[in-house]
This record gives structure tokens, C-alpha cells and sequence, in this order.
């Protein structure tokens, strides 16, 4: 019974998250794509603080892998232009270290991944306000 309950929580769970990648804007895609990535790091770190270097080396792949096929491969040079690029050779950086935590169990590179990801979300998440602002134009009398 407790397996099939379990099963049940995690396919619901799983649907929950698929309506809302279904359902998202390509804003909040790429927020749940820097939480995702942030979440994976989260349990590296704790992972690495309990000896469980096999769980942090799947954790940091996890990371590296949305940073790289998510964030990275989603950009597009042609219209986001030299930020774009800069973007580009920021996530590369960002996989590098997180290569280099996962070979020296190195917690100071998680942090520094970390802390970008944490800055280019808040960047982002602002980028979103600015969107979602009507503009005093448009706000009737």
C-alpha cells in the first residue's frame, strides 16, 4: 500500500509539474529552470557535508546539465545579441566550476555557482515586473 501511495504522490506530483511547464510563459520557464538548477545545487552541497559524494556528483550533473541544455541552449545569439553571447560564456563558466567541484568536492565552487545563479534570477525575476507593468498611459481614470 505504501508503495502504491507513494507511486501516487509522485505521479501526481510529476503531472503538477508538467501542467506547469505546459501552462508557463517562456519567463517562467527559464525561473523554474534557475530554481531547478538551484535546487539540485542545494542538495549537492548537503550532500557533499554527509560524506555522499555518489548523490553530490548525480546532483551536480543534474545542475550542469539544466544549466547547459536549459539555460545555455535556449539563448539565441540572433536576437538577444552580445548579451546573449555573454550569457553563453557565463553558463559555460558556471559548468567548468561545477566540473571542478564534482573532481575536488570542492563546496566553494558550488557557492560561486550558487551565487550567480541566485544573481541572474533576480536580474530575471525583475526583467518579469517590468513586463507584467501597465504602463501609467494605460491605467484608466
Amino acid at each position: 500500500m505504501f508503495q502504491t501511495m507513494s507511486s501516487a504522490k509522485a505521479a501526481y506530483g510529476k503531472v503538477g509539474l508538467d501542467i506547469g511547464v505546459e501552462t508557463a510563459s517562456p519567463h517562467k520557464l527559464v525561473i523554474m529552470l534557475y530554481d531547478g538548477a538551484l535546487m539540485a545545487l542545494a542538495s549537492a552541497g548537503a550532500q557533499l557535508k554527509r560524506g555522499d559524494k555518489m548523490a553530490m556528483s548525480e546532483s551536480i550533473l543534474k545542475a550542469s546539465a539544466i544549466i547547459a541544455q536549459g539555460l545555455r541552449d535556449s539563448l539565441d545569439a540572433k536576437v538577444g545579441g552580445e548579451l546573449a553571447v555573454r550569457l553563453a560564456a557565463l553558463y559555460d563558466y558556471m559548468c567548468f566550476r561545477l566540473q571542478f567541484a564534482n573532481i575536488k568536492c570542492d563546496p566553494g565552487a558550488i557557492d560561486e555557482v550558487v551565487g550567480l545563479l541566485h544573481d541572474l534570477r533576480g536580474a530575471w525575476e525583475e526583467i518579469g515586473k517590468d513586463q507584467t507593468a501597465v504602463p501609467a498611459s494605460r491605467v484608466a481614470a
